[in-house]
């Protein structure tokens, strides 16, 4: 695909699966830019590129999707989204996914280091900690630059179970969830609030600590219900509105997977923090007061994430 300065973006989403072709979806109904839906399954990226494409009539929607096996479409994006890699099925925890992922990761990120050296780059595979981490080491990309999709996701979840159990619109509830992305991830309870409201007046320890857990196995929830495969239509929808506020310049505060250098007394890991990211892609990383359960708790969740990074600079 060649292009001019007078282009639309260009959206690459690396991994055509159920993610992928919901992420392509989402951005073309977004008018986010023009779209490159990669896998190398020979044929399938094109199939759903086109399908896809059937729709812009009905939906009034102009962004090109082009679906190819080939990294020179891929080349020059503006925003990547990687998906590649297996997905998770009944009774696997994310880590369980590590060796093969990082070979597919190492992969991938050896070709967008040549073929999109100045993309801003949003990692969604799992274990997600790790995975973004192999991107990063691999790539040589600044940290403003590489970034994993999952506090926002969490975040989501964690916001739709209050909501569900208040009986309110989830767009009055606020909430974050910190830490890997992994079962000892940190919903941070005192900054949740509806309507303004922190959630600790409108609800009970007990159902806290209900919706607390059941955030973190709600990935697992999922994949334990399909059967087949893990969660895609929020992972997606996730990962969208990250490239959003990052090609429109929105400088949202959102949760995401950031190289920590000392925030948090956490250094050298990428693990869910608060960012703002912006059209400098993550423009800062923001540290806020946490209770000692959850500081702890944070910590323990980043010591996890680097076991992980440790087996994968074994594998590097």
């Amino acid at each position: 695909m060649t292009r001019t300065k007078h282009d639309r973006p260009k959206l690459a989403m690396i991994g055509a699966g159920q993610i992928g072709g919901n992420l392509a979806m989402l951005a073309a109904q977004r008018q986010l830019g023009d779209v490159v839906l990669f896998d190398v399954v020979e044929g399938m990226p094109k199939g759903k590129a086109l399908d896809i494409e059937h729709m812009s009539p009905e939906l009034g929607f102009d962004s090109r999707i082009i679906g190819t096996s080939s990294y020179d479409d891929v080349a020059g994006a503006d925003v990547v989204i990687v998906t590649a890699g297996i997905p998770r099925k009944p009774g696997m925890s994310r880590d369980d996914l590590l060796d093969t992922n990082v070979k597919i990761m190492k992969d991938v990120a050896t070709h967008l280091k040549s073929s999109c050296p100045d993309a801003f780059i949003i990692v969604i595979s799992n274990p997600l900690d790790a995975m973004v981490y192999t991107m990063f080491r691999i790539t040589g990309r600044p940290k403003s630059h590489v970034v994993g999709m999952a506090g926002v996701l969490d975040s989501s979840r964690f916001s739709y179970f209050v909501a569900e159990k208040l009986g309110v619109s989830v767009r009055d509830v606020r909430a974050f969830v910190l830490g890997g992305h992994g079962d000892d991830m940190v919903p941070v309870v005192q900054y949740c609030s509806v309507g303004g409201i922190p959630l600790t007046q409108l609800m009970s320890q007990a159902d806290i600590d209900a919706i607390v857990a059941r955030t973190r196995n709600a990935g697992g929830e999922v994949v334990a219900l399909l059967k087949t495969g893990s969660a895609f239509y929020s992972p997606a929808s996730s990962a969208i509105s990250m490239a959003e506020t990052y090609l429109r310049d929105q400088k949202r505060v959102l949760p995401a997977a950031a190289l920590c250098e000392g925030e948090y007394d956490i250094k050298g890991l990428f693990v869910g923090v608060p960012v703002i990211i912006g059209a400098g892609g993550v423009e800062k990383v923001l540290t806020v007061e946490l209770n000692a359960a959850d500081r702890k708790a944070l910590h323990a969740s980043a010591d996890h994430v680097r076991e992980l990074v440790g087996e994968v600079d074994k594998r590097l």
